[in-house]
């Protein structure tokens, strides 16, 4: 029976300090993240929900529209019933090209930084 060997492990990281927390927190850098990350969460955030209360009300209020056959048994409520699973699909698949872009590199930086590896 073959047993493998585990892999060299990294060499151990230093723990920053409270104070060294405190610092990056109120860095100019930090600050830029989580604008960045703001900057896209937020607004999207917003309008999704929007987006959604809209589909509830439109539900609730507005039966008739909502029945409107498009096409064979398919109507306007079932379409948008779907397109809130397909713009959640889409916002997460967005948030994802986003953080690896912007957001990724940034933490990245600034972690490696508080590690003591830069």
């Amino acid at each position: 029976m073959a047993t493998e060997t585990p892999p060299p492990s990294k060499s151990p990281t230093r723990l920053p300090s409270a104070e060294e927390f405190t610092e990056v927190q109120e860095s100019a850098e930090f600050g830029e993240l989580r604008r960045s990350y703001r900057s896209f969460a937020f607004p999207l955030t917003v309008a999704f929900i929007a987006w959604y209360l809209l589909y509830v009300l439109l539900s609730n209020y507005a039966g008739d529209f909502m029945g409107t056959k498009v096409f064979g048994n398919i109507n306007v409520a079932l379409l948008l019933g779907l397109a809130q699973f397909l713009t959640t699909f889409l916002i997460a698949w967005w948030y994802a090209r986003h953080a690896a872009a912007k957001l990724d590199p940034k933490a990245e930086a600034i972690k490696s930084r508080m590690e003591g590896g830069a």
